[in-house]
């Protein structure tokens, strides 16, 4: 493939679905458009607080909130495709020691080096083939997230989906949500309770450079 032409394919979101049109219901609380994130900015790439997705992890994803909801649960999203700049922002912000403004909420065991070598941030990230996204359940009864025993991006052993660590009541979620997105077509990772990706992924060596934002994806079809 030219350089040109992998360029070109990097830029095109026309595979790509604006998730909220195809998951009625979904909650979508976008951190890395905002500064509540382990870095304390908004992070580049970023221009619209809107999840997309490949269309057939959106379509994968329907039907396990299509079950979530059968249960009294709804998804909550917190990030899914992710601008190949924005890890380039993760790991230009992992090089400058000083800034470590928000260890005590997103690493406070580990000093921010520590967050690539165990595995938390990567330099190249799933998130910008399109098919993986970081979520939590929402408990329609009383509007609140479910207890996971620790908050999304919790850089630590406690995030760890098989940490007993926790009460069984947490541990139970985790095992829920993980379940129900194993059988949707999604795998999870062994670090983060939050994060899984769609095993037939339609872009297995695809890493996308276009942002979220649901005006590109419009101008772009």
């Amino acid at each position: 493939m030219g350089t040109d032409f992998k360029k070109q394919a990097e830029m095109n979101p026309s595979a790509f679905v604006l998730l909220a049109d195809y998951v009625p219901g979904i909650i979508q609380e976008i951190r890395y458009y905002t500064t509540y994130n382990f870095v304390g900015d908004r992070i580049d790439g970023y221009e619209e607080p809107c999840a997309l997705l490949t269309k057939e992890a959106a379509r994968a994803l329907k039907t396990a909130a299509g079950e979530m909801q059968v249960h009294g649960y709804r998804l909550k999203v917190f990030d899914a495709y992710r601008p190949a700049a924005a890890v380039r922002h993760f790991t230009l912000w992992g090089i400058e020691d000083t800034d470590i403004r928000m260890k005590p909420y997103f690493y406070p065991e580990l000093e921010k080096q520590e967050l690539f070598k165990k595995g938390y941030i990567a330099s190249k990230s799933s998130h910008s083939r399109g098919s993986t996204i970081d979520l939590t359940l929402l408990d329609m009864q009383t509007g609140k997230e479910l207890d996971m025993g620790s908050p999304f991006d919790m850089f630590s052993e406690v995030s760890h989906p098989d940490y007993r660590g926790i009460t069984e009541e947490q541990y139970e979620n985790r095992m829920l949500l993980q379940k129900v997105m194993i059988r949707n077509g999604f795998l999870p990772i062994d670090c983060e309770w939050w994060h899984f990706t769609l095993d037939k992924e339609p872009f297995p060596d695809t890493y996308f450079e276009f942002p979220v934002s649901a005006e590109y994806l419009k101008r772009s079809l």
